[in-house]
């Protein structure tokens, strides 16, 4: 069964084709990161205009390199949820028309489920050459979900039936990680430049806080990002009253290395000493991780250093947005619900995993 996936949540315009669930036959994906980079972050009317530019080139190229033509694909995903409304209306709009024009089975999908079904695509075709995982997670599976707008630790007992364990509070890490960037002098998108930075810093220089919270599984980033602030602002011979936006200046490269290196090790710790803490509560058959902020090496390391299990690792090309992951769930979908109807089908900009169709189907 080859599913055609299409994502434009917010910045990545992506389509894919995937067979069985975990072949991988092509996967396509057009970044804004260089326009919305001036802007420190992403605006959501230029978002939806580049979609608007890109989404049918995106698609015509993944059916080219997948070596498909309509007749070849059984199902068309799209992500629906959560997102920034124009952004996902350009995407569902597309879908919605490609559905109806080639009388296609249409699956609706939550992104950030689908960014965990990153981890199920085990195979490729020729238009592809990436790192993948030997074999597909075991079900139960604890996820640890990352990335700008979400921090979620997530029991799936199978497909479409999971319980969410614990969620930020406040920012997500993806998010302190930009706005940490920011403060620091780092540019858009904070993940890759701080990990750059830290790697060349002592991750033990500054000492910063972890977030205490009542249930174990929830987190908090915000007194992180701000406990970096007030260690600049001393580091620098400032108090608050100082624009924060003027403190960059006042860095060298040794404290700003430093700075990224302390808050990376004490962002990571927080995630992966929850992980473990529900993986030793619940001992899951396998964990994953899932999310942009998934792509970070250090995280990697350290997860996989505490797990007493082993754990694979999808490829950094598929932890940031893409279709490959909406096309994979898609086909679990597929196997288990019944196709949306393509003339009424709505995005949901804010919708947490718990309340979709699917998960409530399970239940």
């Amino acid at each position: 069964m080859k599913i055609l996936g299409i994502e434009s949540s917010c910045d990545e315009t992506a389509a894919a084709v995937v067979e069985d669930g975990f072949k991988l036959l092509s996967n396509v994906v057009v970044s804004q990161i260089d326009i919305h980079s001036h802007y420190g972050g992403v605006v959501p009317e230029i978002a939806a205009r580049s979609h608007i530019e890109a989404i049918n080139p995106v698609i015509d190229e993944a059916l080219a390199k997948a070596n498909c033509t309509w007749d070849d694909i059984d199902a068309i995903a799209v992500t629906y949820a959560p997102g920034l409304i124009g952004s996902l209306l350009v995407g569902s709009l597309a879908a919605r028309t490609l559905a109806i024009v080639h009388n296609k089975p249409l699956y609706p999908i939550h992104h950030v489920e689908a960014h965990v079904y990153a981890n199920f695509i085990t195979a490729q075709g020729d238009s592809t050459e990436l790192t993948l995982p030997s074999k597909q997670p075991e079900l139960p599976m604890l996820a640890l979900i990352v990335s700008g707008g979400h921090s979620q630790l997530v029991l799936f007992r199978n497909h479409g039936d999971y319980e969410l364990l614990g969620q930020t509070q406040d920012d997500a890490v993806g998010e302190a990680y930009d706005k940490v960037a920011k403060i620091l002098g780092l540019p858009y998108p904070g993940g890759p430049s701080i990990a750059k930075a830290a790697a060349l810093g002592n991750n033990k220089k500054y000492q910063l806080p972890k977030a205490k919270l009542k249930n174990p599984y929830d987190f908090s980033f915000s007194g992180l990002k701000t406990a970096v602030l007030r260690a600049v602002q001393a580091e620098v011979g400032k108090d608050f009253t100082f624009p924060s936006h003027e403190l960059p200046g006042l860095l060298n490269d040794v404290q700003r290395n430093d700075f990224a290196a302390s808050f990376q090790r004490i962002a990571n710790e927080t995630l992966v000493d929850k992980a473990v803490a529900a993986y030793e509560a619940y001992l899951p058959n396998s964990v994953v991780i899932a999310g942009g902020v998934a792509a970070d090496r250090d995280l990697r390391a350290r997860l996989a250093d505490r797990l007493p299990i082993p754990i694979e690792y999808a490829p950094m090309q598929l932890c940031t947005d893409n279709a490959a992951m909406i096309a994979t769930l898609g086909y679990f979908y597929a196997q288990k619900m019944p196709a949306s109807d393509p003339y009424s089908l709505e995005v949901v900009p804010s919708l947490s995993m718990t309340k979709t169709t699917w998960a409530a189907t399970e239940a």
